[in-house]
Formats: C-alpha cells, sequence, structure tokens
C-alpha cells in the first residue's frame, strides 16, 4: 500500500522537474504577495524570474507566464473594481477579488512546490 502512495505522489510529471526549479517556480508564485504591501512588486518580481529563467526551464517559463498573467488580470479587474466603487458595487468586489487572489496563490504555491504548473481560473493569458 505504501509503494502505491509514493508512485502517486511522485507521478511522472514530477520527476522531470528538479528540486531547484520547484522552489524558484513557488517563490515566484508567492512572490504575488508582494503587491500588499509594495504595489507592483507583486508583478515586477515573476516578470523579471520569468524573464530570467524562462530559456533555462520549461516549468518555470510555465510558471512564469501564468503568474504574471494572473497578476495582470488581477490589475485589470482592481481598476475596474475602483471605477465601480463610485456605484457602490466596487467595494465588494475588490474585497472579493483580494479572497481570490490569495486563495488561488497559496494554491499555486503548493502545486508550484509539487513540480506542477497550476492554471488558474478566470485569468486572462495575454503571454501564451
Amino acid at each position: 500500500m505504501e509503494t502505491k502512495d509514493a508512485e502517486i505522489i511522485s507521478g511522472p510529471e514530477e520527476a522531470l522537474v528538479s528540486p531547484d526549479e520547484r522552489m524558484l517556480g513557488m517563490l515566484c508564485v508567492l512572490s504575488q504577495f508582494l503587491s500588499y504591501f509594495s504595489g507592483f512588486g507583486g508583478l515586477i518580481v515573476p516578470l523579471i524570474i520569468w524573464l530570467l529563467k524562462r530559456d533555462s526551464s520549461k516549468f518555470i517559463d510555465q510558471v512564469g507566464k501564468e503568474t504574471v498573467n494572473f497578476q495582470i488580470t488581477l490589475l485589470i479587474l482592481a481598476v475596474i473594481g475602483a471605477i465601480l466603487c463610485v456605484i457602490l458595487i466596487g467595494g465588494l468586489l475588490l474585497f472579493l477579488l483580494g479572497i481570490y487572489s490569495i486563495v488561488t496563490t497559496i494554491i499555486a504555491a503548493v502545486k508550484a512546490n509539487e513540480g506542477v504548473v497550476y492554471r488558474y481560473p478566470v485569468c486572462f493569458r495575454f503571454i501564451k
């Protein structure tokens, strides 16, 4: 029984991703929390990591693209929410957007640590 669980945990996609790539992918995803402290840091840091490592690692390329696309999507939705604050529904949208951002970022970080690329739901994919 234990060997079967071990086979499930370490699937074929994980064998292709090194521990360093997993750590860098997780760092790329978790850097999104910088947006809460510095504004655009959540977009700039993943963008830099992705641009520096996209040619040397397919995993970092995919995680970086997803993270940057998600941050751009959040930025667009936050601007829409800010505009809608005039009619009072924007505050609720911004609150829900913040909760959505935190939850999906944590899920993506766990997946990156497992060596799996997380596809964010409700994300415009500008960079393909």
